[in-house]
């Protein structure tokens, strides 16, 4: 029996240091009767919930901080301002990926999800479970926002996602688009089981690569988006909010997503990863 191989640099074979895991199956029917597959679900549910409430909270504060009807003599410096709200996206997302990872993954994003369905690292049962769980728990997040400051929520707009004025539906999609890709590539190379051989003296962390990573697509995106790049954050949203203009442009933050969300699945399996070189290579050793 031929040994696992990989393709160096030099086109040479060597003996891989490292185990990939086997890919999910497409369709699992069993998984449905495991008590592990519900807890993950309620996991996804409780952190979707907790990031929108506190990320939602956030942006509405900032809003009302800086509303110059409210600070009339320095309201332009008043608040978290835009750097501090994608600190408080890319701070949450790492505290909660960092206390999910072992139970459900710490996906909180249906896009990130996506990406790992594509890649075959969950199952269609459970991708679509986490998908539902995690539109739930934006809904819930935001639910609460709206409980606890209705005034102030409707009246700054509810954290919902929206194109900015002056900007095209073009120009929104790409970088909904772009901005996934970012956050799903640095998930997938986070948790490389090849990465984590090679760098096995260097200790890393994955929540943190991609804390900053939303971080990151923050800082850049929320001028153009508000930043969406998790369907559920959106839809959460654009439910509890519910006006016109979140639903009319909702499509964006989900379509940009999942085409993110797919071409770095891609891009991380078939070209940094050279599937299927690896394919050819094995092919050729046991031929």
């Amino acid at each position: 029996m031929a040994k696992d191989i990989e393709v160096a640099e030099q086109g040479e074979y060597s003996a891989k240091d490292y185990t990939d895991p086997p890919p999910a199956p497409l369709v699992d029917v069993e998984e449905l009767t495991k008590w592990s597959l519900y807890r993950a679900a309620i996991a996804e549910f409780i952190a979707t919930m907790l990031f929108l409430y506190v990320t939602v909270l956030t942006v509405i504060g900032y809003k009302h901080q800086s509303d110059p009807n409210v600070n009339p003599t320095d309201a332009a410096c008043s608040g978290v301002g835009i750097l501090g709200i994608a600190w408080a996206f890319g701070g949450m997302i790492f505290i909660l990926v960092y206390c999910t990872a072992g139970i459900s993954g710490g996906h909180i994003n249906p896009a990130v999800t996506f990406g790992l369905f594509l890649a075959r690292k969950v199952s269609l049962v459970r991708a679509l479970l986490y998908m539902v769980a995690q539109c739930l728990g934006a809904i819930c997040g935001v639910g609460l926002v709206k409980g606890f400051q209705t005034a102030y929520f409707v009246r700054y707009g509810g954290g919902a996602n929206e194109l900015s004025d002056g900007y095209s539906k073009g120009t929104g999609l790409g970088a909904e688009i772009i901005g996934t890709f970012v956050l799903v590539y640095t998930v997938f190379s986070a948790t490389d089981p090849k990465r984590s051989a090679r760098d096995s003296h260097v200790p890393v962390l994955a929540p943190l690569p991609i804390g900053f990573a939303v971080f990151m697509v923050h800082l850049a995106t929320i001028p153009i988006t508000g930043t969406g790049i998790n369907p559920a954050r959106s839809f959460g949203a654009a439910v509890i909010y519910n006006k016109d203009k979140a639903w009319d442009d909702q499509w964006i933050f989900w379509v940009g997503p999942a085409i993110g969300a797919a071409i770095a699945a891609a891009y991380h399996q078939y070209v940094l990863r050279a599937s299927g070189a690896k394919a050819l290579g094995s092919f050729r050793s046991s031929a």
